[in-house]
């Protein structure tokens, strides 16, 4: 359901979850290093959007490819 703009006005700027996030706060966000992030997009899938040189991320996007299992480390998934 699509949000009204009174909704949409009331929103905290700064609220993480709607708004993009560079790079270095996705890695803050998932408290991983930047390599790391750089790997996820490239082998796993990890939600991104390029913007001319610079990455950009939603904390939302990021939150529901963690939950699927998208970070997960595939050695601990074959105990």
């Amino acid at each position: 359901m699509p949000l009204k703009e009174s909704e949409v006005l009331a929103m905290p700027e700064n609220n993480i979850q709607y708004r993009w996030i560079s790079l270095q706060e996705a890695c803050d966000y998932l408290g991983v290093k930047r390599h790391t992030v750089m790997r996820w997009i490239d082998q796993r899938g990890m939600p991104a959007s390029k913007v001319g040189k610079l990455w950009r991320f939603k904390a939302a996007d990021i939150d529901e490819w963690v939950k699927k299992g998208g970070a997960s480390d595939e050695r601990e998934a074959i105990k």
